[in-house]
């Protein structure tokens, strides 16, 4: 079981901007946290069953395939249950077994030999079910530091990228271009497919074709420096492509971990500005220095930010969109 990164994989990292590590979690330690997801579905498809908008619960679906089905009936249904999951300002799930796995300490070991021992998580993480042939789940190029401030341009936040099924080419992973990250941050446009961010391909670093593909198994992570260009490509499978995405950064790198937003006063967004991502919440998950966060903790500063995150603001980069070039 993997516990720090050797002086190889560091250098990896370093050189080529990604590193895949194939044994950060034991066979089964990922599986609560399916179970809980499963419930969160379960949970909004009886919502959407009493209020007559879904006709089928396909209970007797796998997680792998029930919300698929779900989304083969009526796409809206399966749009509302992941918008659920993934949160509309952000937020999304935040439940315990998630908590567990932003925290495991094997997981944040690896970490710890990118980032140094004092680190802090961040909210901007995502819950990603890439449903078979799902145009939206189909992401553009993009470098996560397209999403964030500016002035974190020059930090490195480590991008976790972790797959609850085994992740391969015919089910969607993702696409990496490798060294591209030492040419900093490329141009993006708003307004690409699904509503992302996107590079255009003649904006990449290098040709599109020079990427690998990051397959990754069950118990793998897929680790990225914020400027390492990125994309998600179709899933071609029967199988739903789950996964999540976590964020980590060096407590020294610009953060919001010691504000909480005042809801009755929030004419303070130069404050609340500081963040690499500010509508969302950062927060101690190890430390020599400060004590680290409880759940009960990680919940309360979570939820705060979501109620505030439209009043506090999304990161301003001055893109421009697709249509206008």
């Amino acid at each position: 079981m993997t516990h720090r990164l050797s002086p190889a994989q560091v250098k990896f990292f370093s050189d080529e901007g990604y590193l895949i590590v194939k044994d950060v979690f034991a066979s089964g330690e990922l599986e609560p946290l399916r179970r809980e997801l499963e419930e969160r579905i379960n949970g909004k498809a009886q919502e959407l069953f009493a209020e007559g908008k879904l006709k089928n619960l396909h209970a007797g679906e796998p997680f792998d395939r029930r919300l698929a089905r779900i989304c083969d009936d009526s796409p809206e249904n399966a749009h509302a249950i992941i918008r659920m999951l993934e949160g509309v300002a952000g937020g999304g799930h935040a439940g315990i077994e998630m908590f567990k796995v932003i925290t495991h300490p094997n997981l944040l070991n690896v970490i710890e030999s990118l980032t140094g021992e004092e680190i802090v998580a961040s909210s901007v993480y995502r819950v990603r079910p890439k449903l078979p042939r799902y145009a939206r789940g189909v992401v553009p190029w993009h470098q996560d530091s397209g999403y964030f401030a500016a002035l974190c341009d020059k930090h490195l936040i480590v991008t976790c990228w972790i797959p609850l099924i085994e992740a391969t080419e015919h089910n969607g992973c993702m696409r990496i271009q490798p060294r591209a990250h030492k040419q900093g941050v490329a141009t993006h446009h708003t307004g690409g497919h699904g509503g992302f961010l996107v590079i255009e391909d003649e904006d990449l670093p290098f040709p599109a074709e020079n990427s690998i593909c990051a397959e990754c198994p069950l118990g793998g992570v897929v680790l990225m420096t914020n400027l390492t260009p990125h994309c998600s490509t179709t899933n071609y499978s029967e199988d739903i492509r789950w996964s999540i995405d976590l964020r980590y950064q060096s407590a020294s790198v610009p953060n919001n971990v010691n504000l909480l937003p005042d809801l009755d006063n929030l004419s303070q967004p130069a404050d609340l500005q500081i963040a690499c991502y500010p509508p969302e919440a950062d927060f101690v998950v190890r430390s020599r220095k400060d004590p680290v966060t409880s759940f009960d903790e990680y919940r309360q500063r979570r939820g705060a930010y979501d109620r505030a995150a439209r009043q506090i603001g999304y990161p301003k980069r001055g893109w421009t969109p697709v249509a206008a070039k």
